[in-house]
């Protein structure tokens, strides 16, 4: 009697040792920082070699589900579905009977959970051979899906650490795009006996894809453009960033008909973009002295001029920049402006603002605005407007940049 106590307490002592052992090797493997492959190899050591099981498989939420740890199983893993089959799973369970051929060839499924969220599921097999105890075989299972729980959490908080490095990274991009964005917007928009201009802006998100300019050209003649690039997020702001830029540096150094200009700035973006964004622009050119106005539209919305109680819309243009490798045609539009004329530019951000009740703003009621605040410098205008738009949208959040330039030729 003796002698077999003895056994039984040489034997659980054996069984601590090998679980402290276990938890120590899978612990000090997570403190000095062991890669992923690592810790999955370190828990298919200890089911195999140090408790004998030779035919188990091993799901792990990454993503998605996905089988990490494969070993004695000779079936399909794909066609194990961990939502269809095993998400029902939550405690420790002996299979007797299951509706899935693949899940009979296993003895015991072995769930991982932390905080409700299912993380991980063990399927081993070959329990029939090792002759246990059913109160011996959940005990070991048990010690077996506390070691899973730490492996996969640790593997979780690694994913997490590395999200929010990566979260880090981009949030630092979008200082520097922001920063660089901001250095590119005129600075010092006129307002004098000659022109009265005005700009304003507000991003989404840190970085924007809008773009407005004005760009003199000697003391007589002047640039003024918008553009608004597809898409979102940083790619779009750089890409705007770019385009900007060349705009900048063309008229710097020489002048171009703008049918030869725009055929250029599509190869531009073609370039840039590779197909995936493009670009929607209107500049035009204004002569003070003939205060002739020339323009192209490459699929913006359509700026406007008003005078007194008239308003005429500016369509003769192209398709957007970087849609097609060549545009299929470009138009060239010219009108005479005459005094206290007013151009107003804008983005689809200001027009396709919903309220509550998903209605547009509309181009409509942007253009009776500036016939019902015709007075009001252009600085007041666009802060006018922007306020209406505020009103409109209530506590609803931005869905889109939004940019107002607006310029009144006296």
């Amino acid at each position: 009697m003796e002698e077999k106590l003895q056994k039984y307490l040489e034997n659980q002592l054996k069984i601590k040792d090998f679980k402290l052992n276990s938890l120590l090797e899978i612990t000090n493997a997570i403190n000095t920082n062991e890669g992923v492959d690592q810790l999955y190899k370190i828990f298919e050591f200890i089911l195999k070699e140090q408790l004998g099981f030779d035919k188990f498989i091993f799901f792990n939420k990454l993503d998605e589900w996905s089988c990490v740890i494969k070993l004695g199983f000779k079936g399909k893993v794909k066609e194990i579905d961990v939502e269809r089959d095993l998400l029902r799973f939550r405690d420790i369970t002996v299979i007797e009977s299951s509706p899935s051929a693949l899940i009979n060839e296993f003895d015991v499924i072995v769930p991982v959970f932390h905080k409700e969220k299912p993380l991980a599921y063990l399927l081993i097999a070959g329990l029939e051979h090792r002759k246990m105890k059913v109160a011996e075989t959940m005990n070991n299972m048990s010690f077996i899906q506390t070691l899973a729980n730490i492996i996969v959490v640790a593997i979780e908080n690694k994913r997490m650490a590395k999200a929010s490095l990566k979260q880090e990274r981009l949030k630092k991009e979008l200082e520097v795009a922001s920063e660089m964005q901001k250095l590119l917007f005129p600075s010092d928009l006129p307002s004098n006996k000659r022109m009265d201009i005005s700009a304003k802006y507000k991003a989404r998100h840190e970085v924007g894809g809008d773009y407005y300019d004005f760009i003199p050209l000697g003391d007589e003649e002047y640039i003024v453009c918008i553009a608004d690039v597809s898409g979102k997020g940083i790619s779009a702001a750089l890409l705007m960033a770019n385009f900007q830029a060349t705009i900048r540096t063309i008229f710097r150094y020489q002048r171009f008909e703008f049918d030869f200009l725009i055929e250029e700035l599509n190869k531009k973006v073609m370039r840039s973009a590779k197909g995936e964004k493009f670009i929607t622009f209107f500049i035009a050119h204004y002569n003070a002295n003939s205060r002739l106005l020339t323009y192209v539209n490459a699929g913006h919305n359509h700026p406007f001029i008003v005078h007194g109680r008239k308003s005429e819309m500016l369509d003769q243009g192209s398709i957007g920049l970087g849609m097609m490798d060549e545009l299929p045609f470009i138009n060239v539009g010219k009108m005479e402006l005459k005094p206290n004329s007013t151009l107003v530019l804008y983005t689809d951000g200001v027009v396709e603002l919903e309220d509550h009740n998903e209605e547009q703003f509309g181009i409509d009621r942007l253009v009776k605005m500036i016939h019902n605040y015709y007075p009001l410098k252009m600085e007041d205008l666009n802060n006018l407007i922007f306020s209406k738009l505020d009103e409109w949208r209530g506590d609803l959040k931005l869905v889109d940049d939004t940019a107002i330039f607006s310029c009144r030729f006296f």
